[in-house]
Protein backbone atom coordinates (compact mmCIF):
# COMPACT_ATOMS: atom_id res chain seq x y z
CA UNK A 1 0.00 0.00 0.00
CA UNK A 2 1.85 3.52 -0.52
CA UNK A 3 1.28 6.47 1.46
CA UNK A 4 -1.09 7.99 -0.61
CA UNK A 5 -3.66 5.01 -0.39
CA UNK A 6 -2.90 4.62 3.12
CA UNK A 7 -3.93 8.20 3.37
CA UNK A 8 -6.88 7.49 1.49
CA UNK A 9 -8.25 4.44 2.58
CA UNK A 10 -11.93 3.51 3.37
CA UNK A 11 -13.47 3.36 6.87
CA UNK A 12 -13.16 6.19 9.42
CA UNK A 13 -10.37 7.65 10.16
CA UNK A 14 -7.85 5.67 12.23
CA UNK A 15 -4.41 8.22 12.39
CA UNK A 16 -3.53 11.40 12.62
CA UNK A 17 -2.69 12.22 9.12
CA UNK A 18 -6.22 10.11 7.53
CA UNK A 19 -7.90 12.46 9.96
CA UNK A 20 -6.48 15.30 8.69
CA UNK A 21 -7.11 14.03 5.17
CA UNK A 22 -11.01 13.28 5.48
CA UNK A 23 -11.41 16.58 7.52
CA UNK A 24 -9.49 18.57 4.19
CA UNK A 25 -12.15 16.37 1.98
CA UNK A 26 -15.31 17.40 3.94
CA UNK A 27 -14.11 21.17 4.49
CA UNK A 28 -17.01 23.88 3.43
CA UNK A 29 -16.47 25.70 0.43
CA UNK A 30 -15.31 29.80 1.67
CA UNK A 31 -19.00 30.61 0.43
CA UNK A 32 -20.65 28.42 2.79
CA UNK A 33 -22.71 29.37 5.38
CA UNK A 34 -22.15 29.95 9.27
CA UNK A 35 -23.96 26.96 10.02
CA UNK A 36 -22.18 24.51 7.91
CA UNK A 37 -18.55 26.21 9.43
CA UNK A 38 -19.75 24.96 12.54
CA UNK A 39 -21.29 21.48 11.77
CA UNK A 40 -17.95 21.23 10.55
CA UNK A 41 -15.58 22.39 13.31
CA UNK A 42 -17.48 20.17 15.64
CA UNK A 43 -17.11 17.00 13.31
CA UNK A 44 -13.30 18.11 13.45
CA UNK A 45 -13.60 18.64 17.21
CA UNK A 46 -15.11 14.87 17.31
CA UNK A 47 -12.83 13.65 15.37
CA UNK A 48 -9.62 14.68 17.21
CA UNK A 49 -11.13 13.65 19.80
CA UNK A 50 -11.23 10.19 18.74
CA UNK A 51 -8.09 10.16 16.77
CA UNK A 52 -6.44 11.13 20.10
CA UNK A 53 -7.77 7.78 22.06
CA UNK A 54 -6.71 5.66 19.02
CA UNK A 55 -3.68 7.09 17.93
CA UNK A 56 -1.32 7.14 21.05
CA UNK A 57 1.81 8.27 19.27
CA UNK A 58 0.18 11.45 18.27
CA UNK A 59 -2.17 11.93 21.30
CA UNK A 60 -1.19 15.52 21.87
CA UNK A 61 -0.67 16.68 18.32
CA UNK A 62 -5.13 15.31 18.26
CA UNK A 63 -5.60 17.13 21.40
CA UNK A 64 -4.03 20.15 20.26
CA UNK A 65 -5.99 20.05 17.13
CA UNK A 66 -9.25 19.33 18.77
CA UNK A 67 -8.76 22.20 21.19
CA UNK A 68 -8.03 24.35 18.21
CA UNK A 69 -11.28 23.44 16.36
CA UNK A 70 -13.63 23.84 19.90
CA UNK A 71 -12.31 27.30 19.63
CA UNK A 72 -13.36 27.98 16.41
CA UNK A 73 -16.28 26.48 16.65
CA UNK A 74 -16.88 28.28 19.76
CA UNK A 75 -16.09 31.74 17.98
CA UNK A 76 -18.91 30.98 15.10
CA UNK A 77 -21.39 29.98 17.15
CA UNK A 78 -21.12 33.40 19.41
CA UNK A 79 -21.16 34.76 15.75
CA UNK A 80 -24.25 32.96 15.28
CA UNK A 81 -26.01 34.13 18.37
CA UNK A 82 -24.90 37.32 17.70
CA UNK A 83 -26.73 37.94 14.41
CA UNK A 84 -29.98 35.75 15.77
CA UNK A 85 -32.87 38.49 16.05
CA UNK A 86 -33.94 39.17 19.56
CA UNK A 87 -37.03 37.68 21.35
Amino acid sequence: MTAVEKIIAPGPPTTLMRAHAELVRIRPGLDASSSAWLAYYQRSVALYEQIAKIDPGHELEARYWAQREKTRAANIAARIRAQAPSE
